[in-house]
């Protein structure tokens, strides 16, 4: 079987109230269209990519979304273009995001550009561009380990 990619990650907050707006500006940002909204969800579609962000259950609702525990680390929107980072990075600069590093060359894929920021919540999810067909490249030799 040959995935099609991946239809949806569904992400939940602890504070939904101040993570709307946020992910309304960047889905509005990504021209992704919220196909769905309840009090407790609000789900934006666009660039074959859809992202849901849940209310949390009320006992988790003082809790802070921390990246080394089990379950998500971070997720990566892949931007069309290595401009396309930059124009990312002045858009989370003008809604006052916390950017957890600028636009930077990485070693994962020959190429790899990226930024990374954080939700209200904490967190993390990064916007790149690799050119060309990156580590699906049969001729790319890559590093056996990364940093």
């Amino acid at each position: 079987m040959n995935l099609n990619g991946i239809a949806h990650i569904q992400i939940t907050v602890s504070h939904f109230e101040r993570c709307v707006p946020f992910y309304e500006r960047l889905f509005d940002f990504f021209e992704m269209k919220i196909v769905f909204r309840t009090e407790d969800l609000i789900y934006g579609v666009g660039g074959r990519t859809g992202l849901v962000v849940t209310r949390c259950a009320p006992e988790y609702a003082n809790e802070r979304f921390a990246q080394r525990r089990i379950g998500l680390h971070h997720f990566c929107f892949r931007a069309r273009q290595r401009e396309d980072v930059d124009r990312v990075h002045e858009f989370l600069q003008s809604i006052e995001a916390r950017i957890v590093h600028p636009p930077e060359d990485g070693p994962w894929a020959p190429g790899y550009y990226s930024v990374l920021f954080e939700d209200p919540d904490g967190i993390r999810l990064e916007v790149n561009h690799v050119p060309g067909r990156g580590n699906l490249d049969p001729s790319i030799q890559l590093p056996k380990t990364v940093p």
